[in-house]
C-alpha cells in the first residue's frame, strides 16, 4: 500500500474544511500538482488524467485549479507562452527560474532571499502583502543548443 504524502493530505483537509466536494477529479488534480516539481500547466494535468475521467473537459481542471487557488493550495506562474503554471508542491512565495527556451522552471534554494521581503519593508515602511521573484532566461540545455545553432 502507497503512503499519501503530507501535502496531499493537507489539501484534502483543506478543502474538507471549506466545505468543498471531494469529488474524484477534485483529488486526482490535487494529487498531481501537490506532488509534481514540473510545474505543469492545465492541458498537461488534463492529459495525465483524461483516461481516467472520460467525461472530463479542460474547463473543469481550470475550475479545480480555481478552487485550490483561492484556498491557498497553488501559485499560478503567468509565464507567457503556454498560459499559467502551476506550483502545489511549494504554493508560496519563493525564486524560480523560467528557462525562455524549453518552458521548464525550477525552484532554486537561496536562503539569502528568505528574509527579503521582511528587510524590504522594514526598511521602506511598505506593508508588503505578497510577492514573486521570477528569473527568465536560458537554461543550460538550451545555451548549448542555442550556441550550437549560432555555429553554422
Amino acid at each position: 500500500m502507497r503512503k499519501e504524502s503530507p501535502r496531499w493530505l493537507g489539501i484534502l483537509k483543506k478543502m474538507k474544511e471549506k466545505g468543498y466536494r471531494l469529488t474524484p477529479q477534485r483529488l486526482a488534480v490535487a494529487k498531481i500538482v501537490s506532488e509534481s516539481q514540473e510545474h505543469p500547466n492545465a492541458q498537461r494535468i488534463y492529459e495525465r488524467i483524461r483516461n481516467d475521467f472520460p467525461g472530463l473537459s479542460l474547463a473543469t481542471i481550470y475550475k479545480i485549479m480555481a478552487v485550490l487557488k483561492d484556498l491557498g493550495e497553488v501559485m499560478e506562474l503567468s509565464v507567457g507562452v503556454g498560459g499559467s503554471r502551476y506550483d502545489g508542491a511549494r504554493p508560496y512565495p519563493h525564486p524560480h527560474l523560467i528557462c525562455t527556451g524549453c518552458q521548464r522552471i525550477w525552484d532554486p534554494e537561496i536562503p539569502m532571499l528568505e528574509d527579503l521581503p521582511r528587510k524590504l519593508a522594514q526598511k521602506t515602511g511598505f506593508q508588503i502583502h505578497r510577492h514573486r521573484l521570477d528569473f527568465f532566461g536560458l537554461c543550460p540545455r538550451c545555451q548549448r543548443r542555442h550556441s550550437w545553432r549560432n555555429e553554422e
